[in-house]
C-alpha cells in the first residue's frame, strides 16, 4: 500500500487475537468516484444502459462493490478503471461523501456507499462496459443532468458545492 493507505491503518487485536475479519457483512459496501477537471469544468459520467441492474437511462458517478477482503481505496481504483478507463492512484483520492442506504438492488439489508474525488488521473475516458451503460462522457459540472440516480446525485452536488455529508436513504 501507498500513501494515504498507509498512514489510515490500524493494527487490529482482533486479527491477532485470531478473529476472521467481517469480510461477508450484510451491509454492501461500494466505493463511487467523482473525477473532477476542474481546469475544464466537468466530471466524468456514465449513463445506465436499458440491462443495467437499476437506474435503466439515468446518470451515476463510476460505482461498484467491494470485493470480499478488499480495501474500499482499491475497489474505487479498480471500478472507476474497468468502467470507464480512467485510473486513479489510491492515494490522489479524497473522502467527500457517504451513502447509507437501507435497501438496495442486490444488498437488501442495505449499503454504504463511499464517495471519493479525484482530481488527477490518468487514461482517456471510455465505455469499457457497453452491456451495462449506454454512455460514458465528461459533463460540464454546471449542467448536471435532472435524470440522475438520486443517492449519488446528492453525493456530486454536495461535492460541488464544497460540502462534504452523509446522506441517509430510505431509513425511518
Amino acid at each position: 500500500m501507498t500513501g494515504q493507505s498507509e498512514r489510515n491503518l490500524v493494527p487490529h487485536s482482533d486479527i491477532e487475537a485470531g478473529l476472521r475479519p467481517a469480510t461477508e457483512s450484510m451491509t454492501l459496501l461500494v466505493a463511487a468516484v467523482i473525477v473532477h477537471d476542474e481546469q475544464c469544468g466537468r466530471v466524468a459520467l456514465l449513463r445506465r444502459g436499458p440491462k443495467a441492474k437499476f437506474g435503466r437511462g439515468m446518470w451515476d458517478l463510476p460505482v461498484g462493490k467491494a470485493a470480499p477482503g478488499e480495501a474500499i481505496t482499491a475497489t474505487a481504483v479498480r471500478e472507476l478503471q474497468e468502467e470507464t478507463g480512467l485510473v486513479v492512484d489510491e492515494a490522489d483520492l479524497r473522502l467527500v461523501h457517504v451513502i447509507h442506504s437501507s435497501f438496495g438492488v442486490e444488498s437488501p439489508t442495505g449499503f454504504v456507499t463511499i464517495v471519493f474525488a479525484a482530481r488527477r488521473w490518468r487514461g482517456e475516458l471510455a465505455n469499457l462496459e457497453p452491456a451495462k451503460h449506454d454512455r460514458v462522457e465528461w459533463v460540464d459540472s454546471a449542467g448536471i443532468p435532472v435524470a440522475f440516480v438520486d443517492t449519488t446525485a446528492t453525493a456530486l452536488r454536495s461535492y460541488l458545492a464544497g460540502e462534504v455529508e452523509l446522506s441517509l436513504d430510505g431509513w425511518q
